[in-house]
């Protein structure tokens, strides 16, 4: 069971290719190390803006606008000022416009001001007054199409 094994051969090791689900990440697109997310702790208060791409979670207190990659509001949390992300989870209170693809209200959270996404989650309990608008896309732009041969010819014997 625990004998020693003959010599591996010479021969290189065979490696095969992982499923695509669990395959790493090509190094062109890794950026460096992971993100860690941000935390402004339940004893902070911050009076001015918060810009940045990463991950941020407030359990303190902000004043400003927050424009940062995904938020999350913590239960003691609390935010007067415009938020501008990609996702936006809120258990705590925001009083202040929210622009983000998607965000979630849990049962705990305090929204007063409008929501701008294209979705949005609301758990039983949770209070929101304002307005819910939904994200509207952009027109796909015209494909550049063949003009009709009549206009050509209209065209050429001007």
């Amino acid at each position: 069971m625990f004998s020693k094994q003959a010599k591996a051969s010479k021969e290189p090791a065979r490696i095969e290719s992982l499923p695509m689900s669990i395959a790493p990440v090509p190094e062109a697109q890794r950026k460096g190390p992971p993100k860690v997310a941000s935390l402004i702790s339940p004893d902070i208060t911050i009076e001015g803006g918060i810009t940045g791409d990463g991950e941020l979670q407030i359990d303190g207190v902000v004043r400003g606008d927050v424009r940062v990659g995904r938020l999350t509001v913590g239960e003691t949390g609390h935010i007067e000022g415009s938020i501008y992300a990609e996702v936006v989870e809120v258990r705590g209170r925001i009083v202040g416009a929210v622009t983000a693809k998607q965000v979630r209200l849990y049962g705990t959270s305090y929204i007063d001001g409008d929501i701008t996404h294209e979705q949005l989650a609301m758990e039983t309990g949770a209070f929101f007054q304002g307005r819910s608008l939904k994200f509207k896309r952009p027109p796909a732009p015209p494909q550049a199409e063949a003009a009709p041969p009549a206009l050509l010819e209209a065209k050429s014997a001007g």
